[in-house]
């Protein structure tokens, strides 16, 4: 079994236990989760985690052990885990589709199911194909910045622009309406953020009935599946009768050797798309405006030289890892830094710990547009790289190329507020004031 691994109390910390508080969800809404992180490197960068409620693991931390494992796909596997979640919402999960997912996505998976499914839509997201689609990006991109003008001089940046303008970007490509993005947003809203009581506000306010969230997430999470379901269901039999030039028609007529992909891999896949596809947009979007705020030196020497947008975008990515982790588990037992990682061992890999780390980046505390990001680990590596990585590059630069040769000045106009979420998590509010050219 596991060594124990334990650490000592962190003096002021809300529940003192260091194997708490990094599933701690609060701990990322005020990014104090990265005194966590470092320590961790510093002093045990593969930590045998026991937190209270939850499975054991072990927390990964340097950027080099990610890496590492990302690399051994055959031996640390996606299926059996793929995110932290407490003892009772996995059992819940379970008796309800009989295994540890209520999707079953690409990062749910393992090959040879994994690379067939993501196979079907791989060219769509690759660079040569993302060209047709700048044009289209471009404009979508100056239609945000001409609404955010259009509101004066002040407005929430994350809730006017941050969040629907990926959104719209994702949906463009899937084929889907306008109509159907506030119920898009809505579903978004409640995957990633059901422990976050503003989110779950946002969420029952932008719900056409004005429902709102009960007490019991997991039935809500039931719910907004069975809801998601029902929806790409609809889009599925009408691209099966009538295909179009968009995504959702590569997936509803996508087949693996030769049969249909399974209903559940479809409406999973849809899910996958249409919401993760915008959310971690949206935040690298806001966080980077954020940082640049904070730091007007960077903001200038971004604004004065256009050409180093593609590498800002790259360190905003960094700064911001929008999916904090992801689990796998070990199929064999595996020696890594002196210790024996043991069959049946989840593995957490905190992103957001590796592009932090010390080893890979000068100063990883201060934020750089010209700095040389090429190593960071935002997208995961390996057979799992993130699909739509240069879909998410080029909106993000899109916005910035229109944002900022307009803006005259920008600054916050009220405090920044993050989702309180330990797997995917950003910005829900951006108070900004501004003037434009």
């Amino acid at each position: 079994m596991a060594d124990d691994g334990a650490l000592t109390p962190f003096p002021g910390f809300k529940r003192g236990r260091i194997d708490d508080e990094i599933v701690n969800p609060e701990l990322y809404a005020s990014e104090e989760i990265h005194d966590v992180y470092t320590r961790l490197r510093r002093e045990d960068p593969l930590h045998w985690t026991q937190p209270e409620g939850f499975r054991p693991f072990w927390s990964v931390t340097k950027q080099a052990d990610i890496l590492e494992i990302e690399r051994q796909h055959p031996i640390f596997i996606n299926s059996a885990r793929t995110y932290l979640s407490p003892i009772a919402g996995e059992e819940w999960i379970k008796s309800m589709t009989g295994d540890t997912h209520l999707f079953r996505t690409l990062v749910d998976l393992d090959d040879p199911i994994h690379m067939k499914l993501r196979a079907l839509t791989q060219g769509w997201f690759m660079p040569p194909n993302l060209r047709k689609l700048e044009e289209r990006i471009a404009g979508l991109a100056k239609e945000h910045v001409d609404h955010m003008q259009s509101l004066g001089s002040e407005c929430d940046f994350v809730k006017e622009v941050a969040l629907w303008y990926p959104l719209r970007v994702i949906n463009s490509i899937l084929g889907i309406p306008r109509s159907d993005e506030k119920f898009i947003m809505k579903m978004t809203q409640e995957i990633f953020g059901p422990g976050d009581p503003d989110v779950a506000a946002e969420s029952s306010n932008v719900s056409e009935d004005g429902a709102s969230m009960t007490s019991d997430q997991g039935v809500d999470l039931l719910q907004t599946a069975q809801e998601l379901f029902a929806y790409f269901g609809a889009i599925t039999a009408d691209r099966r009768a009538n295909p179009k030039d968009d995504l959702a028609s590569i997936i509803a007529n996508g087949k693996i050797d030769g049969a249909p992909i399974g209903e559940r891999e479809a409406m999973s896949y849809y899910i996958i798309v249409a919401t993760a596809g915008h959310d971690t947009t949206s935040s690298t979007a806001s966080g980077g405006l954020l940082q640049l705020m904070r730091q007007p030196d960077q903001l200038m020497k971004l604004k004065n030289d256009l050409s180093l947008l593609p590498n800002a975008v790259e360190e905003m990515i960094r700064w911001v890892t929008p999916v904090k982790h992801f689990m796998r588990t070990a199929t064999k037992d595996y020696d890594l830094r002196g210790k024996t990682i043991r069959k049946g061992d989840g593995l957490a890999l905190f992103y957001w710990s590796g592009n932090r780390d010390e080893e890979v980046f000068d100063q990883p505390f201060e934020f750089r547009v010209d700095r040389d990001v090429k190593k960071q680990v935002a997208f995961g590596h390996g057979v799992h790289l993130c699909l739509g990585m240069h879909l998410a590059r080029m909106e993000i630069r899109a916005l910035f190329a229109e944002l900022l040769p307009r803006l005259k000045s920008i600054e916050l106009a009220g405090e920044p507020k993050n989702t309180r979420a330990n797997f995917v998590s950003g910005l829900k509010s951006l108070p900004v004031r501004f003037e434009f050219t």
